[in-house]
């Protein structure tokens, strides 16, 4: 679907409530294709958590701090939505993972996972996001870009030759 500012694709992964559109979400995870310099979507009421999944990066710049440089080595970068924002590549197209979620709803946490790992969802809603490689997390088995939710107070062995993200929706 196109960026709520019309300057390029995201592919949605999840969204809460199911059939919410970007104005109405409480969550949403979604996977961007960045092929260019310039501002961000501006989502009012919301905290985002931006990662790289492909290509070489980019820097933030959000209005009043430090840019930012942003690859796939880098930690999950939280940030608000609602911010002033814009993006520079480093070197071509980039793929990001967007997490978002309305405050005063719900809140989120993402953090990298190499496997062998022990994930908890014991705080709500958990989702594995598999990086590169492969990872088993359970009795199921994620190829790169693969996603798989984890329900409440679920604790799962994750297992394989991979890494990813947890996703925890509280």
């Amino acid at each position: 679907m196109p960026w709520k500012n019309g300057r390029g694709e995201t592919v949605e992964i999840a969204v809460f409530p199911p059939g919410a559109t970007v104005d109405t979400f409480d969550w949403r995870i979604s996977m961007a294709t960045v092929s260019e310099d310039g501002p961000f979507s501006v989502f009012p009421g919301i905290d985002r958590t931006l990662s790289i999944l492909e290509g070489q990066g980019m820097e933030l710049l959000l209005e009043g701090r430090e840019p930012v440089l942003l690859t796939q080595n880098s930690a999950p970068h939280p940030f608000p939505a609602d911010a002033a924002t814009n993006a520079t590549l480093v070197d071509g197209t980039i793929t990001d993972l967007n997490v978002m979620t309305r405050r005063g709803r719900f809140s989120h946490s993402v953090e990298t996972i190499k496997a062998p790992a022990k994930m908890e969802a014991n705080t709500g809603l958990a989702l594995v996001l598999c990086h590169h490689g492969e990872i088993r997390v359970g009795n199921e088995t994620l190829a790169a870009l693969d996603c798989l939710i984890l329900e409440a107070d679920e604790t799962v062995d994750i297992s394989g030759i991979g890494e990813g993200f947890a996703i925890r929706l509280r």
